[in-house]
């Protein structure tokens, strides 16, 4: 480790040293999400923004940069960090039924999704491509499509497979009829990413292109079944999201849970990935004075840094859902002031 010796000599001759050692880091990306993916530069302004999550259904045709969003590519081009969620979680399409489409002088027939998940009960379940859809190769069209907009972007950026694969799977899935348990959906998950993987690897990706596959790291068993190095060797980050939605949460307690769990159940290639929080925020019901809260992590980041396992260089906010700003000028302001202390500096 480097070391920066002080030696100071006063009027009388009198000497004095004193020694430290130090170490090089690339200061954390302080980042933000604005409800509905709406254009987030007014609010990012005059502040030390230096990363953005985004979401996209791959049923969408349009994915990158998305319908009518060219601050998007501004933002992108001048420097912000994009990760950008590709959902197998179908929105943004007129219906769910099959399309038809051409990506660069190929045509493509791609079934409506079979899959569900999220399946709470009392709640209407979402439809999503499923991975035995994934894995036989029926939703190529649509990764041919993401990859023909993507290349045509400007930048590079991490792609992040999925959203929460835990909230997804927690109350099983079901596709073309048969049920899954959580732990089987995690598996058959697990397939359908590498294959992803595979297939964009195969190709030609814009330079600085970088993979994650997304959770919101809330359950221990999940988020071991959804690590296997074999996946994380061909993953360039860990990622888990970070929410304190009770009085008693700490900045610390909430970001450190799962790096605890990955620092004990995780293998060696996994803990070898850097950590994107693609989201973190406070819910104002159980804890109205947030900016008081998010004072409290720039301190948390950089104590966790310090300690054994993987090091967060990306935290966004999620200024939607129980992230929500309440009030937003003052949330935004204490934003700025944490993303303008150690370790985002």
């Amino acid at each position: 480790m480097p070391r920066v010796t002080v030696q100071v000599r006063d009027a009388a001759g009198n000497t004095a040293a004193a020694a430290a050692d130090y170490s090089l880091g690339q200061p954390v990306l302080g980042g933000y999400y604005l409800s509905g993916g709406a254009d987030p530069t007014a609010d990012m302004a005059g502040g030390n923004f230096r990363s953005l999550t985004q979401y996209r259904s791959l049923a969408d045709g349009y994915i990158f940069p998305g319908y009518n969003r060219p601050w998007l590519v501004n933002l992108g081009k001048a420097g912000v960090q994009m990760n950008m969620v590709l959902e197998l979680k179908h929105y943004g399409a007129p219906s769910q039924g099959t399309q038809s489409f051409a990506v660069d002088g190929t045509n493509y027939t791609v079934p409506g999704p079979t899959m569900t998940i999220q399946q709470r009960p009392g709640t209407t379940w979402p439809k999503a491509y499923g991975y035995g859809q994934v894995i036989k190769g029926q939703c190529d069209g649509l990764l041919a499509r993401a990859l023909s907009q993507y290349r045509t972007l400007g930048f590079g950026v991490n792609i992040q497979l999925a959203s929460e694969l835990d909230t997804d799977h927690e109350f099983g899935t079901t596709e073309d009829g048969k049920a899954y348990s959580w732990a089987e959906s995690d598996a058959r998950a697990v397939q359908a990413m590498n294959y992803i993987l595979t297939w964009f690897k195969a190709r030609t990706l814009p330079a600085g292109t970088t993979f994650s596959v997304g959770l919101g790291g809330f359950d221990r068993a999940c988020f071991q079944r959804t690590h296997p190095e074999s996946l994380m060797s061909r993953l360039d980050y860990l990622q888990w999201n970070a929410y304190a939605t009770n009085a008693s949460h700490t900045a610390l307690s909430r970001f450190r849970r799962t790096k605890d769990w990955a620092v004990a159940d995780l293998g060696p290639v996994a803990l070898s990935r850097p950590v994107i929080i693609a989201e973190w925020g406070v819910r104002v019901a159980e804890i109205p004075n947030q900016a008081a809260w998010i004072a409290t992590v720039p301190a948390a980041i950089a104590q966790l840094n310090a300690e054994r396992g993987p090091r967060i260089v990306r935290t966004n906010y999620f200024n939607s859902g129980w992230g929500t700003l309440t009030p937003k000028a003052t949330g935004l302001t204490a934003l700025r002031e944490a993303y303008a202390k150690r370790p985002y500096v």
